[in-house]
């Protein structure tokens, strides 16, 4: 059982904390403060919430990451893909802008913090592999399209409804004859320039004579002029009259205390939803955290990952948040502006309550249509269609997972095209596994090497037949072993020895010995003896357990070159093959 020390990482790195680390951490949360303001804002409207709790759900989820959470870097809140799952999931439940929706995202990231924190405990953080890459750069990708189209609407300025891509651009074509012309030219303007900040500012800063560091820093924080610029333009010009819409009044303060819903109602609605959340957001943390850790040499343990995860949901759940994890962007702009510790994102939390207590007032005439801007640009840089090309190039099956896991979350909704994708990845690796590779080898002259007969020119034994199942046997391809061997010994009569080279074997379930017993008696039966080569320690070790090595007609041998020895050694004496 592990210490009760190793729950806390903030023991480990707070002891070796120093100025240096402090220096690093301070710029970096200065950094990602000023990047988290505009993002913050936007992601709660994403996820059909006030734009304050986007605040609230990155201030004490982030400190409480600080403390429980293994990566020195990962920068924890509300993100894109999560925000859209967290709309999608609620949506049906209540009305955006009621006291129940916002019951429903509370209870939403406990029932999250409470998965995540009990899969941490349990060490269960393995089960995310099962979540195929393939799978999860399809449902980002469409849940980047999906993402960006929910915000058109915002840059047109009308009232669009609907989950799917279907249902979005039906709306909007509907709604379009009421578009803002103004409204329109500040979110087109604003999203060029968003773009052009990603692309074209850097290099220009340098060419002013700006450092590296410093035009990335400048580059990365580029967002906020955006606010700025579209804000006071709105203010000065009275164009929230001319019906542009603005984030309007946001409370100041801190985040208040909170606790979700216990309602069993709510919760059976709200638990699948949860479940996904939790696994999705997950993998997009862990994948992040384990790539900036490589960085730097260090290691990320994916248990406390979920214990620390867990912990942030249900602060946020506490404090008037909704589900958060760790986010690629920030994350990266806190790795790259040079934070030392977790201490940088605690100190990213007192910046954001700051602005929380101070700087809300600002942003009265902020335009919707300038977050919906910085939603779109951090968005689509998600969208990558050549997993499509690839997949396809490399393993048809895989692409059938990708392309169903785009199509049925682009048409159907986040919560069924990730399920789907899940259930289809499962169900094709059965499929492929169920008919493993079989190889009848022989012996490569000159060698002791055994190769496919079909690839190589290699040397056989018409009373031997030599064969090699490449995947672990179990239920699911028990009987296809069995069917196989029964047609070839059938088709061949001179065969007296059957050797099962089991080098690729990892694993025999109890079904899989059962269907090696039937398959020894039925060869018994055609006076054809079985016998076993190379099997793997932890494998042998199981069938001693059992009676079939006692009923095995032949013999287990240490390398399938003792087995052709002992079988057919007039193969040995072959002219021309070297002993």
């Amino acid at each position: 059982m592990k210490p009760i020390a190793s729950y806390f990482p903030i023991l480990q790195w707070g002891q070796t904390y120093n100025r240096q680390a402090l220096s690093g951490d301070l710029l970096a949360a200065v950094i990602v403060t000023i990047m988290l303001i505009p993002q913050s804002l936007a992601y709660a409207l994403l996820a059909g919430l006030p734009p304050e709790v986007g605040l609230y759900a990155s201030i004490a989820p982030i400190i409480l990451y600080a403390i429980f959470g293994s990566s020195r870097t990962l920068a924890v809140g509300p993100v894109a893909v999560v925000s859209l799952m967290t709309a999608a999931a609620i949506g049906n439940i209540a009305d955006q802008g009621t006291m129940g929706y916002a019951l429903a995202a509370l209870t939403l990231a406990g029932l999250s913090g409470a998965i995540l924190l009990a899969m941490g405990l349990l060490r269960l953080g393995f089960l995310a592999n099962f979540l195929s890459h393939p799978v999860i750069s399809g449902f980002i990708t469409a849940s980047g399209i999906l993402i960006a189209a929910s915000q058109i609407k915002h840059i047109l300025g009308i009232s669009a409804t609907g989950y799917t891509l279907p249902e979005m651009l039906i709306s909007m074509l509907q709604e379009l004859p009421g578009s803002n012309w103004i409204t329109l030219l500040i979110g087109v303007m604003a999203t060029a320039f968003l773009f052009w900040i990603r692309k074209g500012l850097k290099p220009l800063l340098q060419r002013l004579g700006m450092g590296r560091r410093a035009a990335d820093m400048v580059t990365k924080a580029g967002p906020i002029l955006a606010v700025v610029v579209s804000t006071v333009a709105v203010w000065a010009l009275g164009l929230d009259a001319h019906g542009v819409r603005i984030v309007g009044a946001v409370p100041q303060g801190l985040p208040p205390l909170t606790l979700p819903s216990f309602s069993p109602d709510l919760v059976q609605m709200l638990l699948l939803p949860a479940l996904l959340i939790s696994v999705i957001g997950f993998v997009e943390s862990i994948s992040v955290a384990q790539t900036l850790a490589a960085k730097r040499r260090q290691q990320i343990d994916p248990d406390q990952e979920l214990i620390g995860l867990g912990a942030a949901n249900l602060a946020a759940a506490c404090t008037g948040g909704y589900p958060v994890t760790g986010g690629f962007a920030r994350s990266v702009v806190n790795f790259d502006a040079g934070a030392e510790t977790p201490a940088a994102g605690a100190f990213t939390a007192i910046g954001l309550a700051i602005a929380a207590l101070a700087l809300t007032p600002l942003i009265y005439f902020l335009p919707i249509a300038t977050l919906a801007a910085t939603i779109i640009v951090a968005v689509l840089s998600l969208v990558d269609f050549s997993i499509l090309k690839r997949s396809w190039l490399y393993s048809r099956a895989d692409f059938i997972a990708v392309a169903a896991t785009i199509l049925l979350t682009l048409g159907m909704g986040v919560e069924t095209g990730i399920t789907a994708g899940v259930v289809l990845s499962i169900a094709l690796h059965l499929y492929k596994t169920s008919r493993p590779h079989i190889a009848e080898v022989g012996l490569v002259p000159g060698t002791q090497h055994f190769r496919n007969i079909l690839r190589h020119k290699v040397l056989t034994d018409p009373g031997l037949l030599s064969i090699r199942i490449d995947e672990s046997l179990y239920f699911a391809n028990a009987r296809f072993l069995e069917d196989y061997l029964s047609n070839r010994v059938a088709s061949v009569s001179p065969i007296k020895h059957t050797v099962l080279m089991c080098s690729a074997i990892n694993e025999i379930d109890l079904s899989a010995l059962e269907s090696l017993e039937a398959i020894n008696h039925r060869l018994s039966t055609m006076d054809v003896k079985l016998h076993l080569s190379e099997v793997k320690g932890p494998v042998m070790d199981r069938l001693k357990k059992s009676h079939f090595l006692d009923a095995l007609t032949g013999q287990v041998f240490l390398s399938q070159y003792d087995a052709l020895q002992a079988l057919a050694p007039d193969i040995i004496r072959t002219p021309g093959h070297d002993h």
